[in-house]
């Protein structure tokens, strides 16, 4: 992580300063803390930046396995560390994590539409890692934090979009569930002039009312078309991504299959951190996308 990592962890004090109880846990206690080391760094295209940390629990197998998408705004400053903490709680619990990195703003193809398409590479990708790693494809969720939670939902409705369109990509690995990690579900709400909703019309080529063909095939609300069911796991005092968030895609889709799970007092990244009380909702929503037992 850069230092420019700031625009996050610097967003997140300066919102919850008039707060008077105990602040939502900083970016800086992810990434402070020794990460747990993945099994294997694996490619699953050309570029430098398209490689990925695979987390594989011992045993035979096949595993069930999600692919964990993470945050930073979309933006090339944050990349996919932080998130080694809960694959490496999710391996632990029996769960293969896929962690790919993908071009990101700020680097070349970054945004639209290589940023859409590097994960929707990744994520076809296990076809080829599972017969070597032992993966289970019947059994396969994704989960993504913040941004990522965004690119999350996308991939789960991924299947609905024209075959012509930018974001198409063929024969799109079909996935039982979808985990979002406070996740941004309205790019049309969540744009803003600062903080990380400036990220949206760079993400997009444009601010949303300028390009609505894209905003139509990228942003999760406009995606009425997914069938995946859906998991929403939000902190109640999440500076970064309201709560609000998730409560668009359920007004937006009333006919969809998604649960809300607020946690309580949580700010933005006690939802990745394994050691908070988020653990268990989180860990409870992740196995209940890929139909696993939830009981300890």
């Amino acid at each position: 992580m850069r230092a420019s990592r700031a625009i996050l962890g610097g967003l997140a004090v300066a919102l919850t300063a008039e707060a008077g109880d105990a602040q939502p846990m900083p970016f800086g206690a992810l990434t402070a803390r020794p990460y747990p080391a993945p099994d294997a760094e694996v490619a699953y295209a050309g570029l430098p930046v398209q490689v990925g940390d695979l987390f594989v629990p011992s045993g035979g197998g096949p595993h069930p396995v999600v692919v964990l998408l993470h945050g930073g705004c979309w933006r090339a400053e944050y990349d996919r560390m932080y998130l080694r903490h809960l694959a490496g709680a999710l391996r632990d619990d029996g769960v293969a994590v896929w962690l790919p990195e993908y071009r990101r703003l700020g680097e070349s193809g970054g945004g639209w539409p290589g940023t859409f398409r590097d994960v929707g590479a990744a994520v076809d990708h296990l076809r080829v890692l599972a017969p070597t790693h032992r993966l289970d494809l019947r059994r396969v969720a994704v989960a993504g934090h913040s941004a990522g939670g965004h690119l999350a939902l996308w991939v789960g409705a991924r299947q609905t979009l024209l075959p012509s369109g930018d974001l198409a990509m063929p024969d799109p690995l079909p996935v039982r569930g979808i985990v979002g990690l406070a996740a941004i579900t309205d790019l049309a709400t969540y744009a803003a002039r600062t903080g990380c909703g400036a990220s949206v019309p760079l993400l997009l080529g444009g601010a949303p009312a300028e390009v609505p063909a894209r905003v139509a095939m990228a942003s999760p609300v406009a995606l009425g078309g997914s069938v995946v069911p859906t998991w929403l796991v939000t902190g109640t005092r999440d500076p970064i991504v309201p709560a609000a968030q998730g409560d668009a895609l359920v007004a937006a889709q009333p006919r969809r299959a998604i649960a809300v799970r607020p946690v309580e007092g949580a700010g933005h990244f006690e939802l990745v951190a394994p050691w908070t009380t988020a653990w268990p909702v989180v860990r409870h929503a992740v196995r209940e996308a890929l139909g696993l037992p939830v009981a300890p």
